[in-house]
């Protein structure tokens, strides 16, 4: 895209009077990597909240979050909770697997498309307001990063 298609975006997405979480589209038709950008931000959020439960050092909290939520830690949660998810939830994590976006340093390929489906998933539950599922899937996502996060530790 270039720089001025990208400004013209960006205006009229700020003209746009409407555009409030009432607003959102069918899950199911929505751009997956929208749904990924939406589901990243609950996943960190959540995170975060977990850790200030248990933390108040700011750094702590910061640098724990940035590794939970990060790519590589996202693809092994989604290989732990892949087995809990129905036909529709996996169809949701291809659709986020399966779109092409830039892949940074930090992850292979496969991890960093991986993680973009775990997020899509989290987006598109939150869209579809099935907030107990997505509760209980964040919890388990937490609960295997967690887990393997010591494990490495110990190692």
């Amino acid at each position: 895209m270039k720089f001025d298609q990208f400004l013209r975006l960006m205006d009229a997405a700020l003209a746009k009077e409407d555009g409030g979480p009432e607003d959102l589209r069918d899950a199911d038709q929505m751009n997956p990597l929208v749904l990924a950008l939406l589901g990243d931000s609950v996943e960190a959020f959540y995170v975060r909240s977990r850790l200030a439960a248990s933390s108040s050092h700011v750094a702590v909290i910061h640098r724990l979050a940035a590794e939970m939520v990060s790519a590589v830690r996202q693809a092994e949660a989604l290989s732990a909770v892949t087995g809990l998810l129905s036909e529709e939830e996996l169809h949701q994590v291809h659709r986020g697997r399966n779109t092409k976006s830039s892949v940074p340093k930090s992850a292979s390929v496969a991890q960093y498309r991986a993680a973009t489906g775990l997020e899509t998933l989290f987006g598109w539950l939150l869209v579809k307001d099935e907030t107990k599922r997505l509760e209980e899937l964040l919890e388990k996502v937490y609960d295997a990063t967690r887990r393997a996060m010591q494990e490495d530790k110990k190692a």
